[in-house]
């Protein structure tokens, strides 16, 4: 019998972590009712311990026992084990860039963190947008169509605003996102989907970039469910290296940090 289980109830998704046989599993839900189904067949000694917007909801309508955690806390405490699982030690100074509905940017020490920035620019983002540019639905439909596409058919580029004259900026920079959605015909919904993806990449990492530059952190810790299966995000957020001084990591169980943090 599963002693705990740890739950992420968040604004978009339900995320689920538990150890079995000394190992995690790992489990999301997109709907609540599927979740309460399946704590339906957890024995009721199992305790749950809860995290995100939507714990003290969840709290009210199971029948196990329950404790809450701060949903930040939990994030930044369940970053550490994957850490260690993942790439085999934890660094002493390091930031996390929590890309869930929106996103939160917090600077973690070796015995403290503090939440330094946040967005309303995130996964929720990309689903709302995303099904008003392309009429899908489901987070996988979409990310799949943005891989396809190519934003600076949609974006504004820096290259654009001066031709036919030399740039004073690398030419390949955004200058407006969409920029060129109103006149470019020929841009497909993919471009339109990449350049979403691009706008959503571009935000977080300005925002994680002044957080690195403010604490004279390096390592950037990117996690949260809209980084599943996301390669062009993950591209876009890679892709300021060379004008920025920051080593971004991203963790494979990256989306379960809270469901896991909840459990310590």
């Amino acid at each position: 019998m599963v002693s705990k289980i740890g739950i992420d109830a968040g604004g978009s998704l339900i995320k689920v972590a538990y150890e079995d046989n000394r190992a995690l599993v790992f489990k999301t839900f997109s709907e609540m009712d599927l979740l309460l189904e399946w704590l339906n067949g957890i024995s009721l000694e199992t305790e749950l311990y809860l995290t995100g917007g939507k714990a003290g909801y969840l709290q009210q309508i199971i029948k196990q026992k329950s404790h809450i955690k701060e949903e930040f806390q939990a994030i930044v405490d369940g970053a550490r084990p994957l850490l260690v699982q993942e790439h085999g030690s934890i660094p002493d100074n390091f930031l996390i860039t929590s890309i869930g509905t929106g996103t939160s940017v917090f600077h973690v020490t070796d015995g403290s963190f503090s939440r330094l920035l946040g967005s309303g620019i995130g996964g929720g983002t990309l689903m709302g947008l995303g099904k008003l540019l392309s009429g899908k639905t489901a987070f996988h439909d979409i990310v799949a169509l943005a891989a396809k596409g190519n934003h600076q058919n949609s974006d504004l580029l820096v290259k654009n605003i001066y031709a036919p004259s030399e740039a004073p900026l690398l030419g390949d920079l955004t200058a407006a996102n969409f920029g060129k959605a109103h006149i470019n015909e020929q841009a497909t919904v993919e471009d339109h989907l990449a350049s979403l993806i691009q706008l959503i990449g571009e935000t977080t990492i300005s925002l994680a970039g002044q957080a690195a530059v403010a604490t004279g952190v390096e390592k950037i810790i990117f996690v949260g469910s809209t980084l599943n299966g996301n390669e062009p995000l993950k591209k876009v957020l890679s892709s300021f290296q060379e004008m920025m001084s920051y080593e971004p990591i991203f963790l494979d169980n990256g989306a379960y940090v809270g469901a896991v943090g909840s459990l310590i």
